[in-house]
């Protein structure tokens, strides 16, 4: 396989961009190699600058579920383009935007546009310790919300991948009212509540996407939902990753409870930087200009994102393809497990909807512990096998694979072969 515009790019973009990027996980450090840079997308399909061919399952890591180049969307933002970039005032789309994310998520009265995941869950703590006149928030180790301060430590992710435990620059006292869970471990959220009574939120991605894809148990996720309540803390349920992504709507409603603040992004923006946070109304009144939160943007609720995330849920509306992902990531998941056993490699999958995630283990993977015990080494072996196999996956072992609507049953067919070849390297 030829990469040679890659090898060169690679060379030339370290110049003037840190590390010839501009988000970690795209420098393949886990992976080894040089990365890829890619030029086009069409469908199901994405070009790198050497004219190779993949079927994407990274969909820029979730946003593009109705796959790249969706008509529809791109004539909503070609014409809004033509209109106007950008206006520093408001817009109807936003209210029509806003109008259809509160339909979709139950408990959600009121919604605030904001630029990116990580700005959406950066105004949910504040606005959770606003509204509770508290300090503390729990995350769950290995949970990943963007890279703000107070919750960028025992993070998943970039930060799994690269072997950080935290970062430079994010000084003690930025994470000093941060308590650290076990994802799916109910006692050591108990065990937080029972010594301290400062706790405003805790925090958690409904199904973990950034150390891997790792479902909660049924009654880890109930018992959550229940002991906050009754300790009056709000859960903060980040469905960035999986919003939309199973169903028409959130993963929260198909776990059976429902969040005090939705924080969500990627496909609500269609492909455009788009992120949002949402509660009901006695929550979001505390947001200015209604209330004492402060929180600003200039460029939320973009008009050209608010078309693209329109138009983009307007189709998922209309093509329902929710019945299609689970059928095909199951049988994705038979061919990983079928292509594992028959080479003599450990191996488990983890599913939900959409997403789809393979562990170099023998073992069910439950935490971020767990995760961190798979094989990197024959996990890398397998990413290489699959591109030069033309199918383009995420170059770490603790990232989400995405399915996307226009997935054929010839592309489900060549994924397959990918797999069994692929797997059948490992052990060369």
């Amino acid at each position: 396989m030829n990469t040679t515009k890659s090898q060169e790019l690679y060379k030339e973009g370290q110049k003037h961009l840190v590390g010839a990027v501009n988000s970690p996980v795209r420098a393949f450090s886990s992976v080894g190699g040089n990365p890829l840079f890619m030029e086009k997308a069409s469908g199901s399909k994405i070009y790198d600058v050497d004219g190779n061919e993949y079927i994407d399952l990274v969909l820029s890591y979730g946003p593009m579920i109705i796959g790249h180049g969706n008509t529809k969307v791109v004539d909503a933002v070609q014409n809004q383009v033509s209109k106007g970039f950008t206006f520093g005032a408001s817009t109807a789309n936003e209210i029509k935007l806003a109008k259809m994310v509160c339909d979709a998520f139950p408990g959600m009265d009121k919604v605030r546009f904001v630029n990116s995941g990580t700005e959406a869950i950066l105004s949910a703590i504040r606005l959770a310790r606003a509204f509770t006149n508290k300090n503390h928030i729990v995350k769950f180790a290995g949970c990943y919300h963007g890279h703000t301060d107070a919750l960028l430590v025992a993070a998943g992710s970039g930060l799994a991948t690269l072997s950080i435990p935290g970062s430079a620059g994010v000084p003690k006292e930025a994470v000093q009212n941060t308590l650290i869970a076990e994802y799916n471990d109910i006692d050591s959220v108990k065990k937080h509540i029972s010594e301290c009574d400062d706790i405003a939120a805790v925090f958690i991605e409904p199904v973990a996407g950034n150390m891997g894809v790792v479902l909660p148990s049924d009654a880890f996720i109930k018992e959550l939902r229940k002991i906050t309540k009754e300790a009056g803390i709000l859960l903060v349920i980040d469905e960035v990753m999986t919003g939309f992504r199973s169903k028409f709507g959130g993963a929260q409603e198909l776990l059976g409870i429902e969040a005090d603040i939705t924080c969500l992004g990627k496909v609500v923006g269609g492909g455009f930087p788009v992120g949002a946070y949402g509660a009901r109304e006695e929550i979001m009144q505390m947001v200015s200009p209604l209330g004492a939160m402060y929180q600003a943007g200039t460029l939320s609720g973009n008009p050209v994102a608010m078309a693209a995330g329109i138009s983009t849920l307007e189709e998922l509306q209309a093509q329902n393809p929710y019945d299609k992902f689970n059928e095909q990531a199951a049988i994705i998941e038979k061919a990983l497990l079928d292509a594992a056993e028959e080479n003599g490699i450990d191996l488990t999958v983890s599913r939900f909807g959409s997403m789809v995630n393979p562990f170099f283990t023998s073992k069910t993977v439950t935490n971020f512990t767990e995760a961190q015990e798979c094989d990197t080494a024959k996990f890398t072996k397998f990413f290489w096998g699959l591109i030069e196999n033309g199918v383009y996956i995420p170059p770490s072992q603790f990232e989400a694979w995405f399915l996307c609507s226009v997935l054929s049953d010839e592309d489900m067919e060549k994924i397959t072969n990918a797999i069994n070849s692929a797997m059948a390297g490992i052990n060369n």
